[in-house]
């Protein structure tokens, strides 16, 4: 009886959210799936209703005219990642963005913003009265009971378990949707990812915990690795691939240290066939970013393999992978998170794997030195393997001079004698 009149006092109508806003108030907006599309399609029809908000967000799911400043006396948008929806937005100047690591995208948030109210889509409310927040836990789920929560629920949003529940009690209101899960289809591997995977793979022991991210790469490795035992998984993003991954037989996580026997992401972006996985799956647990993406966390995972991939390297081991000739194309993300986790682990490990050429072969991705004003991702102190279709090039306790030579030997043939002569001539070698 209480949860049925908490119920009818927190349904509300898609046009009441303007309560609950106020001039030069923060927004907080699920990213990707967990973005309330009827909440902000109302807020775009009412803008005029609203005065200097700020809405802030990574991964945005849907290009809006407030992400491409339209409304900027009423509406503005501030990324934390950038998507195909606020890329041309960003690098034409109609919205802001915040450097980050992942992990700290919660603290961030605290602690510069009011956080004055949070949207989210969730899945429908359960008989003891939480909802859950589905394919997301993120940066929303660590603000839970810690900011005013406006949920819209969406019966296609897949129920599932961790850090990632609400009770109708911390909520101010709810509206109900049907829209359906964002998909993004699995992406095709070609042969230059097969043999960065298999230079990847060949590093890989029975027993490792994985992190990997989504493309072609990531699903060739995934390929790879079907024929290992005893994997883990504790990864920021969850995919198709790691359903094929974990259907293979090869993730029974009995030998993670945290979480043991439990796959761990903080979001889960690709097709119905995941979304399916993950429903009312109890051996998925979704934390919240500023858990799963914590380097101090992610070093208590032994055989910890993170995977990810960059845009160019330069002979320091520098790598940049956040924008493509020079415009800007996402941000960091979690890849430094990883990587320091990595670092800090017991046998852990560290890839960036990137193809040796870009342009269709005319341009080598290594480089003496990054393009000028190239934001660099990944710091030179905490890069260990770089791997491209030549092989991989182990640079953890290498000075300059043996990592300049060990990144020339996995360039593509056709840069090793001017990467040479570059190097002699700037005294890297």
């Amino acid at each position: 009886m209480k949860k049925m009149t908490q119920w009818l006092q927190k349904s509300i109508r898609p046009n009441e959210v303007f309560k609950f806003i106020h001039p030069n108030a923060d927004i907080i907006v699920g990213m990707a799936n967990g973005e309330p599309l009827t909440l902000l399609n109302t807020l775009e029809a009412e803008h005029e209703r609203l005065q200097n908000v700020r809405f802030h967000q990574m991964h945005p799911r849907n290009e809006r005219a407030y992400i491409n400043g339209q409304y900027k006396e009423h509406m503005r948008h501030i990324a934390y990642f950038l998507s195909p929806s606020s890329r041309d937005a960003y690098n034409n100047g109609h919205c802001d963005l915040v450097p980050n690591h992942f992990h700290e995208v919660p603290k961030l948030l605290r602690e510069h913003t009011a956080c004055n109210l949070v949207i989210a889509s969730a899945a429908p409310m359960d008989h003891h009265g939480y909802f859950s927040l589905g394919t997301n836990a993120e940066y929303v789920a660590a603000l839970i009971g810690q900011a005013p929560f406006l949920l819209e629920i969406n019966p296609n949003m897949p129920r599932t378990y961790g850090g990632n529940q609400i009770h109708i009690s911390q909520i101010v209101g709810f509206i109900e949707s049907d829209n359906s899960c964002w998909e993004i289809p699995a992406h095709t591997s070609n042969e230059i990812d097969q043999r960065i995977a298999g230079h990847i793979a060949a590093l890989i022991p029975d027993g490792s915990t994985i992190q990997v991210g989504i493309g072609g790469i990531p699903n060739a490795i995934i390929g790879f690795l079907k024929e290992k035992k005893h994997l883990g998984i504790h990864t920021e993003m969850l995919t198709d691939g790691l359903v094929d991954l974990v259907e293979s037989g090869a993730v029974d996580g009995t030998k993670k240290q945290t979480h043991p026997g439990k796959i761990v992401g903080t979001f889960a972006l690709g097709t119905k066939r995941l979304y399916s996985f993950l429903h009312e799956n109890t051996g998925v647990l979704m934390l919240p970013v500023d858990v799963v993406n914590d380097p101090r966390l992610i070093a208590k995972e032994n055989h910890i393999v993170s995977i990810n991939s960059s845009v160019e390297v330069d002979f320091f081991g520098q790598c940049s992978s956040e924008t493509i000739q020079g415009r800007y194309y996402s941000s960091t993300g979690g890849q430094a998170d990883f990587a320091r986790g990595a670092a800090f682990a017991e046998n852990g490990k560290s890839f960036i794997c990137l193809p040796s050429t870009a342009k269709n072969g005319t341009v080598s991705r290594i480089q003496p030195y990054l393009t000028p004003g190239t934001p660099i991702s990944n710091s030179k102190n905490d890069v260990h393997y770089i791997v491209t279709e030549f092989g991989a090039a182990n640079l953890k306790g290498k000075s300059i001079r043996e990592r300049a030579l060990a990144l020339i030997s996995i360039a593509h043939p056709r840069f090793r004698e001017e990467l040479t002569f570059q190097a002699q001539r700037s005294s890297f070698i």
